[in-house]
């Protein structure tokens, strides 16, 4: 009887880090940007971090990379307008190549998603629409589905730009139609599930969250003119906060905390803070501040305090959780970029090329390193990964990756 109870408890455990190693989506497993590792580096050399590889193969796009942690890594490229999902092993040699269609040629070329890694499948959106399943393993097709053909979505305007959500059985994603505008499929097999007409706008670059309370889970994306809450185990629209600024451009996943969503979107816009009902069914501003109205480049939560960098007013900007009032500032390069965090670094990425490791203070923030990429070409755009004491950064054609434990 010992024996079959340690053999069981080996299986759940071998279980458990399968299940584990086989998750990988945007801006980690929470998508807030914070990544939970330990053990890195306090500060860099002045040429940068231990650069163990760069493979300079993947095409044009924007990308990130999707490690799973002791297995592979995930992104996609595009080359001559036709795009495909690539899988790296951790020492960056191709395992394999599989195309999906076409993907975007006009302004800022290239793959705009990156893939969600479950249960032995990755996932992808093209910039026209063309949802892809495929196996892990060898990156054989196992289903496809075309939301423009198939729900009647509307293409915009830098080509649609999702990075897609699962949960349980479940893949989000928003359309942009009128009558099909945020739509649930079978992540096994493409079949629609649910769909919802939402506020009838076309997609706005989002890349939705997930919030789970005690009676349902709530999928909040942002679309043309608007942050919506949906239920996402039926898919009823459960509210609507008007979100309006130029461009219709609202590329920043959501965050959330303790009952309490902050939404921000860049050109001069900048963020709210809606304080959700405690059953999800409704929501309330908090406060708004326009200082803080990053792009494309996410924001982070760390210790009360949200951090990101401007796209009207350039620079890393400090907001108080609560208040939303703005607790420090400072120019930096006066570049937009992406922040992400771990072990309560800051970790910048700006349109210079410039990767810089930040202490936030009370003070203010303290740069305590910074390097520029080497390899790639054209906008640096891709949120950097940590993974494993490794710093994954997307530049171009070139994926870059940095040993950054002690």
């Amino acid at each position: 009887m010992k024996h079959l109870l340690l053999i069981l408890i080996g299986t759940l455990l071998f279980t458990t880090v399968l299940t584990a190693q086989e998750a990988a989506q945007w801006r980690g497993k929470d998508r807030d940007g914070i990544y939970d590792e330990t053990g890195l580096l306090r500060s860099w050399p002045a040429e940068g971090p231990k650069l163990l590889w760069h493979y300079d193969n993947l095409g044009d796009g924007h990308a990130s990379a999707a490690v799973v942690a002791h297995d592979r890594i995930f992104t996609a490229g595009a080359v001559d307008g036709k795009g495909s999902i690539i899988a790296l092993s951790l020492d960056g040699k191709l395992l394999w190549s599989t195309p999906y269609g076409d993907e975007w040629i006009e302004s800022y070329p290239g793959s705009r998603s990156t893939p969600v890694v479950d249960d032995g499948k990755v996932y992808l959106m093209s910039a026209f629409g063309k949802i892809v399943c495929l196996s892990t393993d060898k990156g054989n097709l196992l289903w496809s589905v075309d939301i423009m053909k198939d729900y009647d979505g509307r293409n915009i305007v830098w080509g649609v730009t999702e990075n897609l959500l699962i949960d349980g059985d479940k893949l989000f994603c928003t359309v942009g139609g009128v009558k099909n505008n945020v739509i649930a499929l079978n992540k096994n097999t493409g079949k629609l599930i649910w769909s919802n007409p939402g506020n009838g706008e076309i997609s706005a670059y989002c890349s939705p969250m997930l919030i789970t309370l005690p009676s349902r889970k709530i999928l909040v994306t942002m679309t043309e003119k608007s942050i919506l809450g949906l239920d996402a185990g039926t898919g009823k629209k459960l509210w609507r906060h008007e979100q309006v600024n130029m461009y219709a451009v609202h590329a920043n996943t959501p965050l959330y905390s303790n009952g309490y969503l902050y939404c921000v979107s860049g050109y001069g816009y900048g963020g709210v803070m809606l304080r959700l009902l405690a059953d999800g069914t409704g929501v309330e501003q908090v406060w708004k501040n326009a200082a803080l109205d990053t792009r494309i480049g996410g924001v982070v939560l760390l210790n009360g305090q949200i951090y990101g960098l401007g796209d009207k007013i350039k620079g890393l900007h400090c907001l108080d959780w609560k208040t939303g009032k703005e607790v420090a500032y400072d120019k930096f390069n006066g570049k937009p970029g992406v922040v992400i965090a771990s072990e309560g670094m800051l970790y910048t990425y700006d349109e210079t090329g410039e990767i810089a490791l930040v202490e936030p203070t009370l003070a203010g923030f303290k740069k305590i390193s910074a390097f520029k990429v080497p390899y790639g070409t054209a906008q640096h755009w891709a949120h950097p990964v940590i993974e494993s004491g490794r710093l994954y950064v997307r530049h171009g054609s070139s994926l870059m990756v940095y040993d950054i434990r002690k």
